[in-house]
């Protein structure tokens, strides 16, 4: 008869992800092979990194540790980099983390971790029990009493792992920053007490990838890939719909104060692409969610769906310019010109904007140990600085992003970028909003 997990398929996965897409092999279950020492020892033993998870009622603590469980550890080991990490059951995607220099000790029924001398989570495994003192509960937000009885203990394999000592840091380094981000966006409230949703439009060359990070953004929410937004590599728009998405966290959570607008991209040659004189009733908050977008023939006062009389909440409150970062150098003098028309026109309304430049390919380096290094760029510093003041974008308005396109998992370090881009926009439209008369 097969072992099976206490884990849910979404938790599986979550926590494959969060590892670095590897891949998990259950070895030991404490109710089917025993809450004895010997019993983890003889299903652990050199089976490399494992995660050992510790199922308490509607929560879960897991322990990462890249160094095998041995026969040999009836004493205390040298200290390595050790995972701790904690989530609500269901709710994997929202994980607490904490790394600590740890030694370990194996004996007498209980599995010890150490932190500089001092015991910080302890398994009876006798007794079925749990430990954890008061700074890592506090860390992982497992607030509980001492020596409280677990459910459940399970160990896996990890394979695929990196051999290499800063592998949990580099692990880590996105996690630690995403999930105050989704946290802190979950319970966002716009300051304006008479608007409730916040709505940012995206404007930008054909292909530049406005649709991808609409598609982004609500994958990192839903906890999963979506492509609800059409995309496509055609030279004329994919997009013909002015579309309002609005953004649901989780499949049955509620909907986010906040929503991106789509419409078709500009395009260089007049009759192709966007129609110049729909912006400014877009901006307005003329235009109908699905209006049928024809290039050569605007939206009119006529249309049985045009909003005549739209309020703040119909309006744009912040415009997002969408740029591949790696056509910068290539924008055809029409493009340019046609762009800066559109700033133009947003200036007039008083909307606020950034500059969103897409299709970075190697979004790791924009994460350092400590902090968020989201203003570094994968082109020349002066690239950056000639777009920004083509279009007339500060440089702390300025933001890269690598969308999600053709993969089929979700990654932490691509989710933190969205999320702080997504983040920075809406207080760039807060501002809009503290600059009203």
């Amino acid at each position: 008869m097969a072992v099976t997990t206490r884990l849910t398929w979404s938790e599986e996965k979550s926590l494959q992800k969060m590892l670095g897409n590897v891949s998990l092999r259950l070895l030991y279950k404490s109710s089917v092979h025993g809450n004895k020492t010997s019993s983890i020892l003889d299903k652990c033993t050199c089976q490399g990194p494992t995660v050992t998870m510790i199922y308490i009622r509607n929560t879960t603590v897991g322990i990462l540790m890249l160094r095998p469980y041995s026969k040999t550890y009836d004493h205390l080991k040298r200290p390595t980099p050790t995972f701790y990490f904690s989530y609500q059951r269901n709710i994997a995607t929202e994980m607490r983390t904490e790394v600590l220099e740890t030694e370990t000790k194996i004996a007498s029924g209980q599995l010890v971790f150490y932190s500089s001398g001092q015991e910080v989570l302890s398994v009876c495994l006798n007794d079925t029990k749990l430990s954890i003192n008061d700074s890592l509960s506090k860390a992982l937000g497992v607030y509980t009493r001492s020596d409280i009885n677990y459910l459940e203990c399970e160990v896996f394999r990890v394979e695929g792992i990196e051999d290499d000592t800063n592998y949990i840091r580099k692990i880590t380094r996105a996690t630690k920053h995403r999930n105050p981000l989704l946290a802190e966006l979950r319970t966002y409230k716009p300051c304006a007490d008479f608007v409730s949703k916040i709505r940012i439009l995206l404007l930008g060359p054909v292909g530049s990838g406005k649709s991808s990070f609409i598609n982004s953004v609500k994958s990192v929410f839903q906890g999963r890939l979506t492509r609800q937004a059409p995309v496509g590599s055609d030279v004329t728009s994919i997009t013909e719909q002015y579309r309002i998405y609005p953004i649901k966290y989780g499949n049955y959570g509620d909907y986010l104060p906040f929503s991106l607008c789509d419409s078709m991209g500009l395009h260089e040659k007049e009759g192709v692409g966007l129609c110049m004189d729909d912006i400014p009733y877009i901006l307005k908050g003329c235009m109908p969610d699905r209006y049928q977008l024809n290039p050569n023939k605007p939206i009119t006062p006529n249309h049985p769906n045009f909003i005549s009389t739209p309020s703040l909440k119909d309006s744009i409150h912040c415009v997002a310019y969408v740029i591949d970062i790696n056509s910068i150098n290539d924008l055809s003098s029409k493009m340019v010109a046609k762009l800066k028309q559109v700033q133009k026109e947003v200036l007039s309304c008083g909307i606020a904007c950034v500059l969103l430049l897409t299709k970075v390919t190697n979004c790791s380096e924009f994460l350092q140990d400590n902090s968020l290094n989201m203003d570094k760029s994968m082109t020349s510093q002066s690239q950056i600085m000639h777009v920004s003041k083509m279009l007339s974008v500060p440089i702390y308005n300025t933001f890269v992003v690598e969308n999600y396109t053709s993969e089929w998992e979700l990654d932490p370090l691509k989710d933190t970028q969205i999320l702080f881009v997504l983040r920075q926009m809406l207080r760039v439209a807060e501002d809009f909003f503290e600059d009203l008369p």
